[in-house]
């Protein structure tokens, strides 16, 4: 058995992919978070081993080599099991059906080179020494880093997400940032390879490092606490999420869609309400073209009233361009606020290379043909509530999990709206995974957020990121809340200059401890 487990095939390849795919039980909708603590110090050794037996027993093959199938090993387990829902989107289309094997395997494959090569990098420094774990943490981090921005940016599932269902741990976010608290995370989770390593002290080294993780958290707490404990504004916004639960082939019918959610949404005529429904109401239509508006627009009328405002997703159009729209429209469908999707999904909503791709039958996975345009308005948008102007900082689905969208803009919103279709990806783990980022946007920006899912998870958030009220992805239904407004924070806006210090200061501390050989 132990020389088994000595095989070349079983180290490069069988024991990474194991490693990287049990990673998916560390996130969203499972949250064993302690899986982390565990697989990312074995992958540590496994890659300190793996630089020692190249020397030896491997040395026939180049060390680097190695690294990169066990980089890719583990990189590939890691995205297929986080993200093998992705090909759900493609079962609604007999032209994407095809692709499901390539999305399967490409997409994963493509994304592990994100493990691939700061593994590969890490393999010139790492040793039986502290610094390693310091090395391959600054290595992790600067590759989720660059996941977020290149190509577009995908920061799916990144570390610092696993946290989610532990709100005490992430009360930083507004103060350090998104990435400077990853590195943080990343580091963590590395730290009990110290039992592995010839680390001097290793006792005096774990308190140090325990006293760090348990202050985090009675931080956390105390900010959780005093969220609760202190004065509320009296100035408040009724809002009403509204999650239908509808498939997909049912907003053929933009009429029996109006109908449903107007249904569910059950205004009350002299009740001043915001209601949020989900993106993609008019999916199929344009929303200055929908075929019977004026139907729609009298069944609109007669049940809502002056008092009441719908946020709803549409599709729009102006001057030949498409656009994945959030609408905030009065009780007769006029349109009173609009804002553009700016961050879309790549096949998705629009298709790169389309001149070519369309050429040979391929077109965007959403309905329509032509792809979606970039919109190029302010993000935020306002809107008169009685008597006040609140600001309202609209998210269309996949760009809630933009760290940097927040950022910009956090000093100048009331309030964070996301609309969402998650139908899209069945009853997999995908909508799970991707409320969670929701939660890091709340905490971040110390804003509600207040979400409408369609098969997704609808909730209202707070600014500590509890959810206060939620629906599941199979629960049809509304929920109501009473949401303050509260003063605008001085939120910090130099976390890219947080972070860079952050990787300046563990460069530093990796020359002093491999200099003074710790």
């Amino acid at each position: 058995m132990l020389n088994y487990f000595n095989k070349r095939i079983f180290i490069l390849f069988i024991f990474p992919i194991i490693l990287g795919g049990v990673s998916v039980f560390s996130f969203q909708p499972f949250n064993f978070l302690f899986i982390n603590f565990l697989s990312l110090p074995v992958l540590l050794f496994l890659i300190i081993y793996v630089k020692k037996k190249s020397k030896s027993t491997y040395r026939k093959k180049p060390f680097l080599k190695n690294l990169f199938y066990l980089g890719t090993s583990y990189g590939f387990s890691f995205y297929f099991f986080n993200l093998h829902w992705i090909v759900n989107s493609m079962t609604f289309d007999e032209t994407f059906k095809i692709f499901i094997p390539f999305g399967l395997i490409l997409i994963p494959l493509f994304l592990s080179l994100f493990f691939s090569i700061p593994i590969i990098l890490s393999g010139f420094f790492l040793n039986e020494k502290i610094s390693s774990i310091l090395i391959i943490s600054f290595l992790f981090a600067i590759s989720d880093f660059i996941r977020s921005k290149i190509l577009t940016g995908f920061p799916w599932n990144i570390w610092i997400y696993s946290y989610s269902s532990n709100l005490e741990s992430l009360q930083l976010l507004d103060k350090m940032g998104f990435f400077s608290l990853n590195l943080i995370v990343i580091t963590f989770f590395f730290l009990p390879t110290i039992f592995f390593l010839k680390v001097p002290k290793k006792f005096l080294l774990i308190s140090f490092f325990s006293i760090i993780f348990l202050s985090n958290y009675f931080y956390g707490s105390y900010k959780i606490n005093s969220y609760f404990n202190e004065k509320k504004t009296k100035k408040i916004i009724n809002f009403k999420i509204i999650s239908p639960s509808l498939e997909l082939s049912q907003f053929k019918d933009p009429y029996e869609v109006l109908k449903t959610l107007i249904k569910i949404s059950d205004p009350q005529k002299n009740k001043e309400t915001i209601f949020i429904w989900p993106e993609g109401v008019f999916m199929g239509d344009n929303f200055s073209n929908i075929k019977n508006i004026e139907k729609v627009r009298k069944l609109f009328e007669k049940k809502f009233s002056k008092n009441h405002f719908v946020v709803l997703g549409a599709n729009t159009e102006n001057k030949g361009s498409y656009f994945n729209s959030f609408l905030i429209v009065d009780s007769k469908l006029n349109i009173i606020s609009q804002y553009d999707k700016k961050k879309l999904v790549p096949f998705g909503e629009f298709l790169p290379f389309e001149k070519i791709l369309n050429k040979v039958g391929l077109k965007k996975i959403t309905p329509g043909y032509t792809s979606f345009s970039k919109g190029e308005k302010k993000q935020l948008i306002g809107l008169k509530y009685k008597s006040d102007l609140i600001s309202i900082l609209p998210l269309i689905c996949y760009e809630i999990i933009f760290p940097n969208i927040i950022e910009k803009d956090s000093n100048e919103f009331d309030f964070i709206i996301n609309i969402s279709e998650d139908a899209w990806f069945g009853t997999s783990i995908g909508p799970h995974q991707h409320f969670s980022k929701a939660i890091l946007r709340s905490i971040e920006s110390r804003k509600f957020v207040i979400r409408s899912a369609n098969k997704g998870i609808s909730a209202f958030l707070d600014p500590t990121g509890k959810v206060v009220k939620s629906l599941e992805p199979s629960e049809p239904g509304n929920i109501e809340l009473e949401v303050p407004v509260h003063d605008k924070l001085e939120i910090q806006h130099k976390k890219s200059l947080i972070f860079l210090l952050l990787l300046i200061t563990y460069v530093l501390t990796i020359f002093i401890i491999r200099k003074f050989k710790f």
